[in-house]
């Protein structure tokens, strides 16, 4: 039979592992003495050394100690060769306009221009839209201002907005704007109407061309172009109000865009703005002159960044490209424009004459008020 029992253990010493134990052993290292020595070393000496010209005996006097014996020959002969042409200019001078009601002030003045106000919009400060345009209404107490961006306009629905301050309401707050309108496009430039003090006329990213009423507190938009075959195709830069040009009560708005055409633009019944006139520029068509590059397309679009009619002649206007160049152009013209669109009416050809280059765009140009086509 089998029974349980219990054995005690047995161990068994290794000798592998002590035979595989290595040896250790510490050792050092020392380099020999570093030797160091100083040195310096000056300059022997200094020279200094000078020199001067020799008077000149035959140095012309000052003219302050000739004093009335001072006549040169060719001072005299300047002065009757251009005796004609100054004389004919002071007295073109003297019958100018320019300055009258001006006072001259011979008093040196130290007076440092103040910030009277820092209108803004908090909700355009937090989209970080730029201030695109700036306008005064007619009655100087009301500044409308639109935000949206330069650069980088936006054919999405990214907002933007018309802001008005009259600053001489009771009550007026920097931060809080009297009027907020709502634009679904990027405004790109504003005008307020020069005799109606509540109408702004717009133009936005997208090409449209809008008008507001801001007396009307409930929706003051009162027409608009719409997206049609007529409405710009790039944006509007310019807008122009044509009050000596109404037809009965219809308003009519010029606008200019960077698609080459210069439109004008009549309100109807319905709140339409509908085309009524037009101009496209063209590489083809514009002046001899010039030196635009016409190696492309005949209907290649001069863009058009600003417009300003001539105050002597309502039909004559200038016109600043994206080129740099400046062109007169008659709203008279009835050459047809070498543009292929579906316009419902024809453009025609406006430019005549082209002035001296920039070398950027021209974002601004006026005609002065007192000289013929003097900008």
């Amino acid at each position: 039979m089998f029974s349980d029992a219990v054995l005690e253990g047995v161990s068994v010493e290794s000798v592998w592992r002590k035979s595989q134990e290595g040896h250790r052993e510490s050792r050092s290292c020392q380099t020999n003495p570093l030797k160091t020595k100083d040195a310096c070393n000056q300059t022997c000496g200094i020279r200094e050394m000078g020199t001067q010209t020799e008077k000149n005996v035959n140095q012309r006097t000052l003219d302050v100690d000739l004093g009335p014996l001072l006549d040169y020959p060719d001072l005299g002969q300047f002065l009757k060769r251009v005796e004609g042409v100054v004389i004919k200019e002071l007295e073109k001078n003297l019958k100018s306009h320019a300055f009258d009601g001006f006072d001259v002030n011979w008093e040196e003045q130290n007076e440092l221009v103040t910030c009277l106000h820092s209108l803004q919009y908090p909700e355009a400060l937090e989209l970080q839209l730029q201030v695109t345009s700036v306008s005064w209404n007619s009655t100087g107490s009301v500044v409308a201002c639109s935000y949206g961006r330069l650069g980088d306009g936006d054919w999405s629905t990214e907002k933007s907005y018309v802001c008005t301050w009259n600053l001489d309401r009771r009550g007026f707050l920097p931060n809080h704007p009297d009027t907020v309108i709502d634009v679904q496009s990027s405004v790109m430039c504003l005008a307020f109407h020069p005799l109606q003090p509540s109408l702004i006329a717009g133009g936005l990213y997208n090409g449209e061309v809008l008008l507001w009423d801001t007396s009307r507190t409930d929706d003051p938009l009162i027409g608009r172009t719409g997206l049609t075959a007529d409405t710009h195709t790039d944006a509007v830069y310019q807008v122009v109000w044509m009050h000596k040009k109404t037809q009965g009560h219809r308003h009519q708005v010029l606008s200019v865009s960077t698609d080459g055409k210069i439109l004008v633009w009549q309100l109807d019944k319905e709140g339409h703005l509908v085309l009524l006139d037009g101009f496209a520029l063209v590489t083809q068509q514009i002046p001899s002159n010039t030196k635009i590059n016409k190696q492309g397309r005949e209907d290649t679009a001069v863009g058009v960044t600003c417009f300003s009619f001539s105050h002597f002649d309502p039909s004559q206007f200038v016109v600043g490209v994206e080129g740099g160049y400046l062109l007169k152009c008659s709203a008279s013209s009835q050459t047809l424009a070498a543009v292929s669109t579906d316009s419902s009416i024809s453009l025609k050809a406006p430019a005549q004459f082209t002035f001296s280059p920039h070398r950027g765009p021209v974002y601004s140009v006026d005609c002065s008020p007192f000289h013929s086509f003097l900008l």
